[in-house]
This record gives structure tokens, C-alpha cells and sequence, in this order.
């Protein structure tokens, strides 16, 4: 018992150590402010690089995100589906199931999934 706490000791003194390594060799010891522009080529920019992004697109990306997320849980489990009982893996992914469609469903009702108004 003591030995597993000496070895999480450990490691926690080692991330630590590495986290703060790695934050004292990232900071920038000179900013330049002509590396902080939008363009290095040398010529002033004929329009602002910073142009506002589109909700929609936005919107459809953690459409997508919440989806992919779904695959990453789906997926694995199926290989859990012999060693736990049925009833078990059947009550779960129909919650999951129905917490995403109740999702979509939501999103469908704010418009999300409309591209034109």
C-alpha cells in the first residue's frame, strides 16, 4: 500500500517538475511587435485579417463534435457487450441514444440546422 503512494508521490512530483520546465522555456523573452501582425510580407493589408467567422459554421462543428464523440463511446463498448450483461448494455445506450436525439431535436427546434432563414 505504501509503495503504490511513494510511486504516485513520485509521479506527481515529476509532472510537476516537467509542467514547470515547460512554462519557463515557452515564455517569449521579446515581443516584436511586427511579429505580432497579421502579415510579414512586408506590404500594409488591404483588409482587416480578422473578419468575423459565421455562427453556422460554428454551430455545425460541435454538431459534428458531439456526434464524433458519440462514435468514441459507441464504438469501444462493443467489444464490452459479451463480457457484460445485456440488460445492463441495452438500458445504457438507449440512454445515450435518447440524449442524442434529444439534442439534435433541440438544435433542429433553434434553427442550428437551418442554412437559410
Amino acid at each position: 500500500m505504501y509503495i503504490l503512494m511513494i510511486i504516485g508521490a513520485i509521479v506527481m512530483m515529476l509532472a510537476m517538475l516537467l509542467m514547470m520546465v515547460a512554462s519557463t522555456i515557452s515564455t517569449k523573452s521579446i515581443i516584436d511587435r511586427e511579429k505580432s501582425t497579421p502579415f510579414e510580407c512586408g506590404f500594409d493589408p488591404f483588409y482587416s485579417a480578422r473578419i468575423p467567422f459565421s455562427l453556422k459554421f460554428f454551430l455545425i462543428a460541435v454538431i459534428f463534435l458531439i456526434f464524433d464523440v458519440e462514435i468514441a463511446i459507441i464504438l469501444p463498448s462493443i467489444v464490452t457487450l459479451s463480457v457484460s450483461p445485456p440488460d445492463e448494455w441495452m438500458v445504457t445506450f438507449t440512454v445515450i441514444i435518447i440524449l442524442l436525439l434529444a439534442g439534435l431535436y433541440y438544435e433542429w427546434k433553434q434553427g442550428a440546422l437551418e442554412w437559410s432563414n
